[in-house]
């Protein structure tokens, strides 16, 4: 054998394989990035362009009341919004990501966005100040930002989409003013129509998800969060005896805004100071005639997508994309779950005939 040989053979293996292990890494990393959300975990709709953790923090299989609470509480903050006019809220919150982007509900901090602060207290007792990044009513959702919260562990988001009627939750935040209170239920219900304002205007109806863990005013803002220690929701209203608020004391009915529509909501607050959403152009009853059967239109704006795909006053819309609604909130918070810009189909019974119309929803502010 050549005396040339020897180390020529071995040099050639040592290349191919530093060259084998670089496409190894690289491929495994695009594997990564393929399957996993910008945190390293399993994909969630509205996460993608956003730096959160997705990455289940707790093993899927955990059981413990007590890991999740440990895995959160650090990342949950009580909020206080402090009003000129001596109106003062208290509500929950949770840092969003690595920036030091907090969320919490629009409700709880809309009365201090004109002239007054609003503050927030960490589980070690360290309280400051935050700025209004931006907020969206309709969807009440309300970003906030503070230097101070970047030094503190961001949640990671799981999918609301995903949770199953049945499974464990873990509601966190300050009830009543009790900072860093854990209560547990599970998943009573999902894409219930309810709304945290006036139920007559339709400002604020959500698409959330029913839980009977414990919620109460000043747990708004605060997370939901699955057993694998995932925020799966923001916790924003209950039912009472006296309907659906963010007031009165716990009946084992809270909802929650699921975790998608908080991503979209809060990535535009953030990229933009301000959040859309979509629109047929079309009034709708919220109770009265019709209610149970559909969703009777009142008036057809001239000039909308409703116009401008046929839908007349009069119309009862049945169903999205094949969900059935049964009211107009039911079709306000189905339609509100797409983006400006998709086209839906309506199925619409017009003068006892059965039809569907298509429309490219449009988009407002909000």
């Amino acid at each position: 054998m050549p005396g040339w040989l020897v180390p020529t053979v071995v040099l050639l293996a040592l290349v191919v394989g530093a060259g084998g292990g670089a496409l190894g890494g690289m491929a495994y990393q695009a594997s990564r990035e393929d399957d996993a959300g910008s945190g390293g975990g399993s994909q969630v709709s509205g996460a993608e362009g956003l730096d959160v953790e997705t990455a289940p923090p707790l093993d899927e299989d955990n059981t413990s009341v007590a890991a999740v609470a440990s895995q959160l509480l650090p990342s949950t903050l009580q909020v206080f919004a402090l009003s000129e006019g001596g109106d003062d809220a208290t509500g929950s919150g949770f840092v969003f990501d690595g920036e030091g982007h907090i969320i919490t509900n629009n409700h709880v901090i809309e009365g201090a966005v004109d002239g007054g602060t609003v503050e927030v207290q960490a589980t070690d007792g360290r309280k400051f100040e935050v700025e209004v990044v931006g907020r969206s009513p309709v969807y009440d959702i309300a970003v906030l930002r503070a230097d101070e919260a970047r030094e503190m562990a961001p949640v990671s988001f799981g999918s609301a989409d995903d949770l199953v009627v049945g499974e464990g939750v873990v509601a966190i935040g300050s009830p009543l003013g009790l900072a860093a209170t854990v209560t547990a239920g599970i998943v009573s219900a999902k894409n219930r129509p309810v709304t945290t304002g006036n139920a007559d205007d339709g400002a604020s109806y959500i698409n959330a998800v029913q839980t009977d863990a414990a919620i109460n005013p000043g747990n708004s803002g605060g997370p939901l969060v699955d057993l694998a220690g995932q925020v799966v929701g923001v916790n924003s209203a209950i039912a009472t005896t006296g309907g659906i608020s963010g007031s009165g004391g716990s009946i084992g009915v809270g909802f929650a805004i699921p975790s998608e529509q908080v991503l979209r909501t809060a990535g535009q607050i953030i990229a933009d100071g301000e959040a859309t959403y979509p629109v047929i152009g079309a009034q709708v009853q919220v109770g009265g005639e019709g209610a149970g059967e559909g969703a009777l239109v009142d008036e057809v704006n001239e000039g909308s997508p409703a116009e401008d795909a046929g839908l007349v006053e009069g119309d009862l819309v049945t169903a999205v994309n094949g969900q059935v609604v049964t009211g107009g909130a039911e079709l306000i918070v189905a339609l509100r779950s797409y983006a400006p810009g998709d086209e839906v189909e309506l199925t619409v019974l017009r003068d006892g005939d059965e039809r569907t119309v298509a429309i490219v929803l449009g988009e407002q502010t909000g």
